[in-house]
């Protein structure tokens, strides 16, 4: 039995349809169709006139922030409407504190008069039904509370399955057209995380690597995928070192399903927290890789050495890895000007920099450079004696014969090419910081000449690329010459001394403590 309206003439009415995505749209009793034919035929039973039906279809109820309920609401405001009617109390919304908000505070204190028609509430009247609506209120509450848990233990489920439940795939991934749930390589963006990863070996910074993709136009994940940005701003469409470190360190790139790295506050609040990487879902092997394991793990190693630095400034080879003995905090860099405008860097305490006069540490200045030649003859020393010389030859003629087997001769002519021109660079590097002053005459003659042969080693190297024939390899391979350049060239490969030292400490009695990552 619906209610009676005694003064129709005196209300203009609202009719308000809801519709949320977890409602069953087969079922026609919860169709909007169905709520309007409902609505319509009590209002011409009861004389009603009409000012306007809102419609809110694929809304949840636990959240009122809906476009039609608030368009009705500024019609309340604008004393347009003062009756709303809807089908039950659970169309309004399912949200018990905030739809006892509605009922005993904001319809009556605008004067507006609230009917649910099957449930028979109608706050025109007295009656004992408007009595128990708040414990219809909190039914509702409950059963939005049940599909919530439903929902999110599918989701779950899927998850832990190594299933791909979002939306977007990561960059370099596209979803599957021919499996659900699953992602597969998008080769261009690949191309650029594949990039991305060869950048960091070679020592660059994440805020280095993304100079370099913003300088060459490369599109953000963003407007790769064509989205638009919800805030304006100066960096919109611009590779931050943020992004760079966050693809760096995601494991989706050697083949593992990483999800969960959020979790809804509950089921009434859109917002999200974040979760530590211990309760993410993990699961390995799921799809192909982009980037092998060895590779990512070399990378995680190269961008944890950098989490410690702070400043852009200068870039030496032991950054983030030096800190100070006493009190454990990384050792800051400072330029000074010697005689003759040569610019020389210093290690500083930072501890004592900040609370000299309390005392606190102290100062541990000592050149950049000195320490790192110390740094560098004990890694050499360290090397040297751990080769095995005869076993390294073995396993690099093996090493070399594979390589040979798998690489074409136009990826090695390729290859070769780059590092002529990599080397080309480096030797206008060093004749600028000649003549800047920064690099005396005896050190540039050393470099000079130590690129310069390696040069001509590689020209020399294309030439027979260039022709076959002439590449003729000799029965014997010496590993003595590999063997030496790998251990004389830890002064340019970050890589290489990131991969032997996990920590480097300088004490105020100027020793040196060298944390290797393996059992010297």
């Amino acid at each position: 039995m619906y209610p009676i309206i005694s003064n129709p003439t005196d209300y203009k009415t609202a009719f308000y349809i809801r519709l949320s995505k977890e409602d069953d749209h087969d079922k026609e009793s919860e169709s909007v169709t169905n709520q309007r034919s409902l609505l319509t035929e009590f209002a011409r039973e009861q004389r009603l006139d009409v000012f306007g039906t809102y419609i809110d279809d694929g809304f949840s109820g636990t959240n009122f922030d809906r476009p039609d309920f608030q368009r009705m609401i500024a019609d309340i405001e604008a004393k347009k409407i003062n009756m709303v009617v809807t089908k039950d109390m659970s169309r309004l919304g399912r949200d018990y504190i905030q739809t006892g908000y509605y009922l005993e505070k904001y319809f009556p204190m605008n004067g507006v008069r609230y009917i649910s028609l099957l449930d028979g509430v109608d706050t025109g009247v007295d009656s004992s039904v408007n009595d128990i609506t708040p414990f219809k209120a909190i039914l509702n509450d409950l059963y939005a509370k049940d599909i919530s848990k439903k929902i999110t233990s599918v989701k779950r489920d899927k998850q832990r399955r190594g299933q791909f439940i979002g939306g977007k795939a990561a960059y370099g991934y596209k979803l599957s057209e021919k499996h659900k749930n699953t992602i597969e390589i998008d080769p261009p963006a690949a191309e650029v995380v594949r990039r991305m990863f060869s950048l960091a070996l070679e020592g660059k910074s994440c805020h280095n690597i993304a100079v370099t993709l913003n300088k060459e136009g490369i599109p953000t994940p963003s407007q790769y995928a064509n989205l638009t940005a919800a805030k304006k701003g100066a960096y919109n469409g611009k590779w931050s070192s943020e992004r760079v470190t966050f693809m760096l360190r995601n494991e989706v790139y050697i083949g593992n399903m990483v999800q969960g790295r959020t979790r809804k506050i509950n089921y009434k609040i859109n917002g999200c927290r974040r979760l530590p990487p211990e309760e993410w879902t993990v699961v390995e092997g799921t799809h192909e890789p982009i980037i092998g394991r060895e590779t990512f793990r070399k990378v995680q190693m190269m961008v944890a050495s950098r989490v410690h630095t702070h400043s852009c400034t200068h870039d030496f080879l032991l950054k983030g890895l030096i800190f100070c003995h006493e009190c454990g905090h990384p050792l800051g860099v400072l330029e000074r000007t010697l005689a003759g405008n040569k610019k020389v860097l210093y290690f500083f305490c930072r501890t004592y920099q900040r609370f000299t006069r309390a005392g606190k540490c102290t100062c541990h200045c000592m050149r950049v450079d000195t320490v790192t030649e110390a740094v560098l003859n004990k890694v050499r020393e360290v090397c040297t004696e751990s080769l095995d010389r005869g076993k390294c030859a073995e396993e690099v003629k093996n090493a070399k014969a594979g390589a040979a087997r798998k690489r074409s001769p136009g990826e090695e002519i390729k290859r070769t090419e780059q590092q002529i021109d990599k080397l080309t660079a480096r030797l206008d590097q060093v004749y600028d910081d000649k003549l800047s002053g920064a690099l005396e005459e005896a050190d540039f003659q050393r470099i000079y000449e130590k690129i310069r042969k390696e040069r001509l080693s590689l020209k020399s190297r294309l030439k027979k690329l260039h022709n076959p024939a002439e590449n003729v390899s000799s029965p014997e391979f010496d590993a003595e010459p590999l063997m030496k350049r790998f251990i004389e060239s830890a002064d340019a490969n970050r890589e290489l001394l990131v991969s032997l030292i996990s920590r480097i400490e300088y004490s105020e009695k100027k020793e040196i403590i060298i944390y290797f990552r393996f059992k010297e």
